[in-house]
C-alpha cells in the first residue's frame, strides 16, 4: 500500500514487468564478481529478518528465487537476480544489524556493501526495508546515512504490515514519515507490504516500472 496515485498505465507495465522469469545469476563475495553494469539495477537492503527474501519472492511470484531462513545473517554475499526479458538486475544484499555475527564477517559485509553502493552507475534505487512493526531503528537509520551521504536514491519499504494493529501502523507510519522528512536522498512515499498476504506488491513494482520509464528502458513486446 501508498499514499499516491499511479498511472494506470505503469500499473500494467509493472504487473508485466514482474510476470516474466527472474532467475538467480551469482552471489558475489567481491566487487569483481559483480556483474558488467548493463542493465538497470534496483538493491533490497534491510535488517537481518526483516523479510527481504520473502519479499523478493513474492514480488517476482516464486517460493523460491530468493533463499529464505528463520537464521539471522543467512545471506552473505549480495546476490543478482535478473529478468530474463527485461533489462532489469534485482540485487539483494547482505542483513545487517545481527550482533552475533562474527566481526571480521560483519567488516566484510560493510565494505562489500559500501563499495557496491557507491560504485554501481546503473543502480537506480535501493529500497530499505524496515520491520513494520517497529519503524525504523538506529541502524536502518545509520544505512540511510550512507546512501544520503553517497547521493544514492533509496525508498523506504515497511515489511510485515499484517503483523501490527491498526493503531500500531499508523503511529510507525508516522514515525517513518517523520525519519525520511529532510533526507535529500530519500523517496517521500513510503510502501507498505506483507508478502504474506500480497499488500503493497502492486505498489513496489509500479514504483520499479517507473525507474525503468525515467531510464529510457521500452517494455518488452510479447
Amino acid at each position: 500500500m501508498s499514499d499516491i496515485d499511479y498511472p494506470t498505465d505503469m500499473i500494467e507495465r509493472g504487473r508485466l514487468l514482474f510476470a516474466r522469469p527472474f532467475l538467480f545469476i551469482k552471489g558475489c563475495v567481491s566487487i569483481a564478481d559483480l556483474p558488467p553494469m548493463d542493465k538497470v539495477e534496483i538493491s533490497f537492503a534491510g535488517r537481518s529478518n526483516v523479510g527481504k527474501s520473502s519479499l523478493i519472492n513474492a514480488l517476482c511470484g516464486t517460493s523460491g528465487l530468493a533463499r529464505t531462513s528463520n537464521t539471522p545473517g543467512r545471506t552473505q554475499e549480495l546476490n543478482i537476480f535478473e529478468s530474463q526479458s527485461e533489462q532489469l538486475r534485482v540485487v539483494d544484499m547482505p542483513g545487517y544489524g545481527y550482533a552475533r555475527a562474527p566481526e571480521d564477517k560483519v567488516r566484510q559485509w560493510t565494505k562489500l556493501v559500501h563499495r557496491y553502493l557507491t560504485g554501481r552507475a546503473t543502480l537506480r534505487r535501493v529500497y530499505v526495508l524496515v520491520d513494520g512493526r517497529h519503524g525504523p531503528k538506529d541502524n536502518d537509520l545509520t544505512v540511510m546515512n550512507e546512501l544520503d551521504k553517497a547521493a544514492v536514491s533509496y525508498q523506504v519499504v515497511l515489511t510485515k504490515s499484517d503483523k501490527p494493529s491498526a493503531e500500531e501502523l499508523v503511529k510507525v507510519i508516522a514515525a517513518t514519515k517523520a525519519a525520511i522528512l529532510k533526507r535529500p536522498a530519500a523517496h517521500p512515499h513510503v510502501i507498505l507490504t506483507s508478502s504474506v498476504k500480497g499488500e503493497g506488491l502492486k505498489e513496489l513494482r509500479t514504483e520499479i516500472a517507473m525507474l525503468l520509464e525515467s531510464a529510457g528502458v521500452t517494455p518488452k513486446q510479447d
